[in-house]
């Protein structure tokens, strides 16, 4: 079952950030992540939203999670954290109950 990263968040360091978006990309192929959603300037609908938002599709939270901790990820990862403020959080794919 699919799993989804979605994150929301401010840049507070362009150029440390700016260093961050090449590194990441490789690191997601090699865990065969789909980029589904890169919006820097999102609706915000219901007031909150921060100015990124992005959302990432992996085959699975394991998979989601050997990509979060690998040593290539863990190698550029403070170049996101200290670059943005907001959040990121997983969910797995939303499959409709059987009717009863």
């Amino acid at each position: 079952m699919s799993y989804y990263l979605v994150a929301n968040f401010d840049v507070i360091d362009q150029e440390m950030f700016d260093q961050y978006r090449p590194e990441v990309g490789p690191t997601l192929k090699k865990y065969g992540a789909k980029v589904l959603v890169v919006d820097h300037a999102p609706n915000d609908i219901e007031k909150g939203s921060r100015n990124t938002l992005v959302i990432l599709e992996f085959e699975s939270e394991a998979v989601m999670m050997r990509w979060y901790n690998s040593p290539e990820y863990q190698a550029i990862i403070k170049l996101r954290t200290d670059a943005t403020e907001g959040w990121m959080r997983g969910a797995p794919q939303f499959e409709m109950p059987s009717p009863s």
